[in-house]
């Protein structure tokens, strides 16, 4: 089993360096942490007295690994959620935010479990997940992989700036869509051709 420190690691290496994409709504990132996230931690690294995209450049790997186990990780409780789940709510906790319990949440309540779609991860949250992941872990978080990426095409559908953030103009999958299914097995993974056809529509 990883450690949660070696699940950040990889969450890392796949948010990539240092980017600022004008499409992107998150603003500049390094590691995968946002200039926002960086403000808000008061986290200074050149010693100015403001916090900018020189202290985001400034970054570590290890200390994004840092913030993210304490601030994406710990903070907002997924370690009480079931194990099946936690590496992949953690990389959406990173990617997305709150909306990582909310896609959750929104899962529970499809499979007949009564939570708030409130983004926090409470008593009733942690004990429906685990009550949905008793009969079936692997088929759980399959479930939740499978909500993650509706949840990236439907975000794509309504926002054409973020569509090359889901497939690429050779038509094939998108980092999004990959990201997803990292955590999705084998059998549940869209063929080239389901793609296609989902990501028709945008021309």
């Amino acid at each position: 089993m990883k450690s949660v420190e070696e699940i950040a690691r990889e969450i890392v290496v796949r948010e990539g360096g240092y980017a600022d994409d004008p499409d992107d709504p998150g603003g500049a990132t390094h590691h995968g942490v946002t200039l926002a996230t960086l403000q808000g931690l008061g986290l200074d690294l050149t010693g100015d007295g403001t916090v900018d995209t020189r202290d985001l450049r400034r970054l570590s790997a290890d200390q994004a690994v840092e913030i993210f186990v304490k601030h994406y990780y710990h903070r907002p409780r997924i370690d009480l959620l079931p194990q099946a789940v936690q590496a992949s709510v953690f990389d959406m906790q990173v990617n997305a935010g709150a909306q990582a319990i909310r896609i959750l949440q929104e899962l529970l309540g499809s499979l007949g479990e009564t939570v708030a779609v409130d983004g926090a991860v409470g008593p009733k949250t942690v004990a429906a997940a685990r009550a949905a992941a008793a009969p079936d872990p692997t088929l759980f978080a399959d479930a939740y992989g499978i909500a993650r990426r509706n949840y990236y095409y439907a975000l794509a559908d309504r926002r054409p700036a973020s569509r090359k953030y889901a497939t690429t103009r050779r038509g094939t999958k998108g980092g999004w869509i990959l990201r997803a299914e990292e955590f999705i097995s084998p059998r549940f993974h869209l063929s080239a051709a389901q793609h296609r056809e989902r990501v028709a529509q945008w021309g």
